[in-house]
């Protein structure tokens, strides 16, 4: 049997989710907006018929939004990743390689499958996701994963498609690539699509026809590799097992301006204890911490400072103390005194790069970590705050969640009703 990849993806994933618990949605335009409320992430329909567009400041679209009766909510990332993996549970039970591609989005080995059965499955695994999920999604199918995310964008704007469309077959996909426009391909962003359109390429199937060694001298070896995928030959293998990671961040917007050193301590205390729960995760450590903060060029009329600094810690760890007291350092040194007109910082973080596995991470002679003590520490750490929610327990310098002025702001989430038992819905009987 010829090799056939799926995609499958939620429909405005994040909006879909908020639907699930919320039936009064169906049919009202709903919004989804990024970390402190700032802009649109993810539109249904309906906001997007509104003219919505993606990227959109909140306070730009604030008054159309009460105006047009539309809903907004905060960013509830803990709920949209657990409906994710969910519905990759499911993936799981119809095919035996899975890739997890994004939050919303997943590729299927369907190469098993015959060819006359494909479609039918592909509809059976939406009515299925939809059934256990209450996730819509839209699948499509090729030879390669460039020409499944193709027809995964033909089965989302073509209703007559029902959501799903193969493209395996090569008269079918010759039918479809002269009619959609190159810039819908995966991978050609804007300087690329730039490019083609100087070379004439107007459609997929121009694209699909170039020679290959002028679009490699011009979109170097993803150019070429684009042209190969649409002409059916796999070039992306599916990933089943993630890559590890070369590098980690936490970074944060502030709800409120911060201009004390306390403060500011405070938050890089807090990143850096969310850093060493990613880095345990993978049992990765890291020998150094870049720690960075600035103002922002919205504060017109407030003095500008950036700063970044990198802390080089004796051996490779993941031990959430030993990563504050280094994210500190980093503040100490860089710190300096506002005097009259105090410095508004708008955003922090920590970025580590070079990660590797404690295993084969060398150790000094001199100045070693206690990973005898660290270890059992930050598994218990874990598991409390595993058991129990993120934040249970942390460090006395990260500061209480409730407490922290300047974190980041949800003040229109919905409750994370999968994952927290306070907040699960309420059945009422009807009077």
């Amino acid at each position: 049997m010829s090799r056939a990849i799926a995609l499958i993806d939620g429909n405005s994933f994040y909006c879909s989710c908020e639907r699930v618990f919320d039936p009064k949605l169906a049919g009202v335009p709903v919004i989804v907006l990024s970390n402190n409320d700032g802009c649109a992430v993810a539109r249904t329909a309906e906001a997007k018929a509104l003219g919505i567009r993606m990227g959109e400041p909140w306070f730009k679209i604030r008054d159309l939004c009460r105006r047009e009766g539309v809903r907004a909510f905060s960013s509830n990332y803990t709920l949209y990743g657990d409906m994710s993996a969910r519905a990759n549970a499911i993936y799981r039970d119809f095919s035996p390689a899975v890739e997890i591609y994004s939050i919303d989005e997943s590729f299927l080995d369907l190469s098993d499958v015959r060819e006359d059965r494909r479609a039918e499955l592909a509809r059976d695994l939406r009515a299925t996701v939809r059934a256990w999920t209450g996730i819509p999604t839209c699948v499509g199918i090729g030879p390669t994963k460039t020409l499944a995310k193709l027809a995964n964008h033909i089965a989302k704007t073509i209703p007559d498609l029902a959501g799903v469309c193969d493209l395996t077959d090569e008269d079918e996909r010759a039918a479809w690539l002269c009619r959609i426009h190159v810039g819908e391909v995966w991978g050609i962003g804007r300087a690329s699509l730039a490019k083609l359109e100087a070379m004439g390429v107007d459609s997929v199937a121009d694209l699909r026809d170039l020679d290959p060694r002028p679009v490699r001298k011009a979109m170097t070896v993803v150019g070429e590799r684009i042209i190969h995928e649409l002409r059916g030959l796999a070039c992306l293998p599916l990933e089943l097992m993630p890559a590890q990671r070369k590098g980690c961040a936490v970074t944060r917007s502030f709800a409120n301006r911060v201009t004390d050193r306390e403060t500011l301590e405070q938050a890089v205390a807090a990143h850096a204890t969310r850093l060493g729960e990613k880095l345990r995760r993978g049992g990765l450590g890291t020998t150094h911490v870049t720690v960075f903060y600035h103002t922002s060029t919205h504060d017109q009329g407030s003095p500008m400072r950036s700063v970044s600094t990198t802390v080089t810690l004796p051996e490779a760890t993941s031990d959430t103390l030993a990563l504050i007291s280094a994210a500190r350092a980093g503040v100490a040194r860089t710190w300096r005194d506002p005097g009259d007109r105090p410095w508004r910082y708008s955003k922090a973080g920590i970025v580590t790069t070079d990660l590797m596995t404690l295993e084969e991470s060398p150790r000094p002679l001199f100045g070693r970590l206690d990973r005898e003590r660290s270890g059992p520490l930050m598994a218990a750490m874990d598991e409390c705050n595993a058991r129990f929610g993120r934040g249970s327990v942390v460090p006395a310098r990260a500061g209480l969640e409730a407490k922290r002025a300047w974190a980041t702001k949800f003040g229109m989430r919905s409750p994370r009703y999968t994952t927290q038992v306070s907040e699960l819905p309420t059945a009422r009987a009807a009077p």
